[in-house]
């Protein structure tokens, strides 16, 4: 993969604050990593030999960006792949710190110290820790990773192959991005505010499901 791939998706984060890897049934908002490095191209999902290859070189690219520590990544909006710039993610992580989003779970609690303690583990390793294995148990784990990524508590980072198809590497973002955090508690609530509003406009997308997390 050309490097200056990498490079022109990690400017584009850092421009535009908040972008999706892929964009949702090719609309234009929210903004994607695709639709920056590949402006006017209609994606197709589709993984055969007739598929587009830049659809996987992307699903590829996000991994590497994953772990750069260039960039954020989170399972966020919708529960869908997004990456942050680091002084959105960080003014993001400060203002969720006087509340919780909606639907938190005990769960979540003994998820993310498992991680603070070892980051980042893989989709089995957290089951496993929080006996949460099994098809009967899979809707419990994922009500319990959600709000976990919406309050910025966890990152991505990287892969782990611990079966037949590699699963992300998830951690504790205190852990793997401890410089971040600390940074976060200097950014006073003014600065914070005004990332905020800037990158998550009023009307905007994010904005509209950041009010869904948090609602008012």
């Amino acid at each position: 993969m050309a490097r200056n791939l990498k490079q022109k998706a990690i400017e584009a984060i850092h421009q535009q604050g908040i972008l999706l890897v892929y964009p949702i049934d090719n609309r234009p908002a929210p903004p994607s990593i695709w639709s920056e490095l590949y402006p006017r191209t209609k994606m197709r999902w589709e993984w055969d030999d007739n598929g587009d290859s830049r659809v996987a070189d992307l699903w590829h690219l996000r991994e590497i960006l994953s772990k750069s520590k260039e960039v954020v990544y989170a399972k966020w909006y919708q529960n869908r792949a997004t990456f942050f710039s680091p002084p959105v993610f960080q003014a993001l992580y400060k203002k969720t710190r006087a509340r919780r989003p909606v639907r938190w779970r005990a769960e979540s609690d003994e998820i993310l110290e498992i991680l603070q303690m070892d980051s980042p583990l893989s989709t089995k390793q957290i089951k496993l820790a929080v006996n949460l294995q099994g098809k009967l148990l899979e809707s419990i784990y994922e009500k319990s990773m959600r709000p976990l990524w919406q309050h910025f508590d966890i990152v991505g980072f990287g892969e782990i192959q611990d079966s037949s198809f590699p699963s992300l590497a998830v951690g504790a973002t205190s852990t793997l991005f401890e410089d971040l955090v600390l940074d976060s508690k200097q950014l006073s609530t003014k600065q914070s505010e005004k990332i905020f509003a800037s990158f998550l406009p009023e009307g905007s997308l994010w904005r509209k499901f950041w009010n869904r997390c948090y609602p008012s």
